[in-house]
């Protein structure tokens, strides 16, 4: 350890404004200590005992907490960057023990002032400052957990329900659906019973139930027809069943056109099972074809059911790790699923993604969050309509990631704030502030990454990268 010449410690923007009596006995309080690369200045949990101010080379703030494991903030060069004791001034009100890890990144220098002696020199200049310190430490604290936990709970609700509209339409379809088949298949026993008592032989029962499996196996098989054609096929098979003798043939005749009835399997029908029965017949295949009809939107209804339940578990990332391997691509198209319900008709999504990017390491369920406000925020930015664009890029050891809209853009003169706490554009009681600097604070702070926002008048992009290599264990 040597000691610091006061022009050196003048150069620091921490101390520029101190006289040269008070750079002399700052300098005589402390030590510059030197460190080589990847060494440990101060140790996250030991006793806080320094206040550690950068001269010169490169250092690394890490946090561990319980729950989230490493947490590394970017890197950092610039001379005058402090950490450590940072609150020692408080007294028994500050931490007792370091709250983060000072690492080097490179050969560095670092004045270290003991955390008494910053104490006394900040009680001893600034007794007014320190007052305003205190007070806005801790009532900054206080006030931003109630307001984390009033976005988290608002966030919450916004999402629950765009998730609860989605259901409800397929949830709807099913019900109705359901509600239905009772009543077609009440009328296909009664149909099936009307030709056994006409005494329908067995066979030609058979071959019946035949012509309706291999009816109903054509449902949704068949070539695409244009309307007209359609048309067309209904008018000539409605004729053709009225010729028959066949009850309401033209309410029959859409259902069975569309499992591929023609008039010439008509003909087939009638020379099966004879032209007494051939009315009846044929009433029971449409109904039996309906039926199938009714069970393909319950399956479909469900199948999109399940689809939201597994989209809404992916963008909550429930029963995960907290940190994992996962693919981007799937964490944006769940959130994009949960917010369906609330996007506008007027306002298309377009999806560009580069599938040769690899997973990358992140706190999952976090990155949802991140993509839940940009993604709010370009709704709402656009409002009924507009072109929501999500697309994903691979630069080398950086995965990226970048929302866009085509809204009326961020001014240039506040560019540099949106990412403030409580900054926000909005109007009063809508927005509190906290959504871009929580998403600032997810992905630099916990991922080690870089968000950044470059807009002019109707093309706005947000630009999200992230690192695809995992921060390196503490040791």
């Amino acid at each position: 350890m040597t000691n610091i010449d006061i022009d050196e410690l003048r150069k620091l923007f921490l101390f520029e404004r101190l006289n040269d009596e008070q750079l002399t006995k700052l300098a005589n309080s402390g030590q510059v200590r030197t460190f080589g690369q990847d060494e440990v200045i101060l140790q996250q949990g030991e006793p806080a005992e320094c206040f550690a101010v950068l001269l010169d080379g490169e250092i690394q703030m890490i946090s561990e907490t319980v729950s989230a494991g490493t947490v590394a903030m970017p890197r950092t060069s610039q001379p005058g960057v402090y950490g450590g004791a940072t609150s020692a001034y408080l007294g028994d009100r500050a931490p007792q023990t370091y709250q983060h890890t000072l690492r080097t990144t490179a050969p560095t220098r670092m004045f270290m002032l003991p955390a008494k002696k910053f104490a006394y020199i900040v009680a001893e200049w600034f007794p007014m400052a320190m007052h305003l310190l205190d007070g806005m430490l801790s009532g900054g604290r206080m006030q931003r957990e109630i307001i984390d936990r009033r976005q988290r709970l608002t966030a919450l609700g916004t999402i629950t329900a765009g998730l609860t509209h989605e259901l409800n339409n397929p949830a709807a379809a099913a019900v109705r659906a359901a509600s239905e088949l009772r009543s077609l298949i009440k009328t296909s026993r009664l149909q099936l019973a009307q030709l056994a008592e006409e005494g329908i032989p067995p066979e030609k029962l058979r071959t019946l139930i035949e012509w309706q499996e291999s009816c109903t196996a054509n449902l949704g098989k068949l070539p695409q027809r244009s309307p007209l054609e359609m048309s067309d096929a209904e008018d000539e098979l409605g004729e053709a069943l009225e010729e028959l003798g066949v009850e309401d043939a033209w309410d029959l005749a859409p259902a069975l056109v569309t499992a591929g009835l023609t008039s010439e399997a008509l003909d087939k029908i009638r020379a099966k099972v004879g032209e007494d029965r051939a009315p009846a017949a044929v009433q029971w295949l449409a109904k039996a074809i309906e039926i199938s009809q009714m069970l393909n939107e319950v399956t479909e209804a469900t199948e999109r059911i399940t689809s939201l339940i597994g989209s809404a578990k992916q963008y909550s990332q429930m029963d995960r790790a907290p940190f994992q391997q996962a693919d981007v691509h799937d964490l944006l198209d769940s959130t994009v699923a949960i917010f369906r319900g609330k996007i506008p008709p007027g306002i298309t999504v377009v999806t560009d993604y580069d599938r040769t990017l690899p997973p990358i390491p992140c706190y999952a369920g976090e990155l949802n969050q991140v993509w839940t406000n940009l993604i709010h925020n370009a709704l709402d930015a656009m409002g009924d309509e507009g072109t929501l664009t999500i697309r994903t890029a691979h630069d080398e050891d950086e995965a990226i990631v970048e929302i866009g809209d085509t809204g009326p853009g961020v001014p240039e003169a506040i560019k540099d704030r949106i990412f403030e706490p409580f900054f926000t554009t909005k109007s009063v009681g809508q927005g509190t502030g906290l959504g871009l600097d929580i998403s600032y604070r997810i992905v630099a702070g916990r991922h080690g990454g870089e968000i950044k926002v470059r807009s002019v008048p109707g093309e706005t992009w947000f630009e999200v990268r992230l690192p695809l290599r995992e921060p390196v264990a503490l040791t």
